[in-house]
């Protein structure tokens, strides 16, 4: 299983997400995620700098593949733009990007006072999103009049030597079987073998699925289910809740459910490398072939040495 660390674009500004792309290259890791939000979660975290920016400085400080995990290509920004921005990212990291997609969340793409759409019409959206973007990425002119977008005479000419692959995330069984038809690989952020074998069992067959799990460095586990706490306790909502919520101030009162307690539910918490490996093992056992770890807190570095140190040689 390949072992890569997640940028979380909400929670560290542009210079930190470089510096912690450096580090992990050097601790050993062997790919990166990057996150693509309009906002934050909640103001707690602070951030959401533009991702292609940050995508196109990453090209300069590390040589790790790179996935968007994930960019929403439907609503908030037209799927031509997309193609335009992963083509030219995928030029700027020699053909080692992967356009990683999904039906999105209200909370970013609302912006622009578009109607927020059903998962039927969303999921409708991304495939013919998708479609549009293998279009340009042919690099001929393209006329395309669809359902839910129009493309005049428009074409890409900044290309790398082959298409962006396009990996799509789901969770339910409507979007899982998308991804397994028109993906060439799928994401999810649950070690659910169940999810992994309808995606392969639906027309996934043997591409890539990516997985990925959220740490909280610290001296303890209880401190470091503080600083999830302090900062991700959407992860602990419910449901449907984190697709249709449409502000940082709706999921913060959203949130007043969620228990510190809960944290360590989701989060690896603390400073066990032990810990971590047992997460580990349950994506692999779930059948993920690559996997990664975001961090969240001020102490991403302990966690990174922690991985070079005791987890990293276990995996090898």
């Amino acid at each position: 299983m390949r072992i890569g660390y997640a940028l979380s674009s909400e929670e560290y500004g542009p210079a930190e997400l470089l510096a912690q792309a450096r580090a992990a290259e050097q601790a050993g890791f062997q790919a990166l995620w990057i996150s693509d939000h309009y906002h934050p979660w909640n103001d707690a975290q602070g951030q959401s700098g533009f991702v292609w920016s940050t995508i196109g400085a990453l090209s300069q400080v590390c040589s790790l593949p790179v996935t968007t995990a994930v960019t929403c290509p439907t609503v908030r920004i037209h799927p031509a733009l997309i193609a335009q921005a992963a083509a030219t990212s995928a030029v700027l990291h020699s053909g080692r990007f992967v356009l990683g997609v999904g039906s999105g969340e209200a909370l970013n793409e609302h912006i622009l006072g578009d109607p927020w759409p059903q998962l039927d019409v969303r999921l409708e959206m991304l495939e013919e999103a998708v479609e549009v973007m293998r279009e340009l990425w042919r690099g001929r002119f393209v006329n395309h009049y669809g359902e839910h977008y129009i493309v005049q005479h428009a074409r890409v000419y900044t290309l790398p030597d082959t298409p962006p692959p396009v990996y799509v995330s789901g969770f339910g069984p409507k979007s899982i079987d998308l991804a397994a038809r028109i993906g060439d690989g799928y994401i999810c952020t649950m070690p659910d073998a169940g999810m992994v074998r309808r995606f392969r069992d639906h027309g996934g067959g043997d591409k890539p699925c990516q997985g990925g799990f959220k740490a909280a460095y610290a001296d303890s586990e209880d401190e470091g289910a503080r600083l999830a706490y302090e900062k991700w306790p959407n992860a602990g909502l419910p449901g449907e809740l984190s697709q249709v919520l449409p502000s940082p101030r709706h999921f913060e009162q959203a949130t007043q459910l969620v228990q510190p307690e809960m944290m360590k539910q989701s989060f690896v918490c603390g400073n066990s490398a032990d810990a971590h490996l047992e997460m580990i093992d349950k994506y692999a056992k779930a059948g993920f072939d690559e996997l990664y770890l975001a961090n969240t807190g001020p102490h991403w570095q302990g966690l990174l040495d922690l991985y070079q140190r005791e987890v990293l040689p276990q995996l090898r």
